[in-house]
């Protein structure tokens, strides 16, 4: 299980440096600055942020649950979360969601389709498909 702790660790890192910590404390005015559109109401943002943090906690018991057992249910959460988030930004992306964005924020949307559908793979992978070949 040690491939699924390193697959799980990557998803805290992405999740805390790339979605929670900017969503919870960068100013509206620089997150427009980096060529996101804000909303009016900042506070859309700021709840996905900790909606985003509370998946990093659960990852995290889930890394400590490997100690033990196989942690089925994390491994479940990661795989919806991040599978439905990689079905929705690949649809904005083939709709040209971001493609009025500047640079900076388009490849930022690029990469985060990437890596969360990596991770949705890797969860995948290292789980339910290494779990029934067992």
């Amino acid at each position: 299980m040690m491939n699924l702790r390193i697959v799980l660790w990557a998803k805290i890192t992405i999740t805390v440096g790339l979605l929670s910590f900017p969503m919870l404390t960068f100013p509206a005015n620089f997150i427009e600055t980096l060529g996101f559109p804000v909303s009016e109401s900042i506070i859309f943002i700021r709840l996905l942020g900790m909606a985003y943090t509370a998946l990093a906690v659960c990852y995290v018991f889930g890394v400590l649950k490997i100690k033990e057992q196989y942690p089925e249910d994390v491994v479940w959460v990661g795989i919806v979360s991040n599978g439905g988030a990689s079905l929705m930004l690949l649809i904005a992306a083939l709709l040209g969601s971001w493609s009025e964005w500047n640079t900076f924020a388009k490849v930022y949307m690029w990469a985060s389709l990437v890596c969360i559908t990596l991770i949705t793979l890797g969860l995948i992978v290292t789980g339910p498909l290494r779990k029934s070949s067992q």
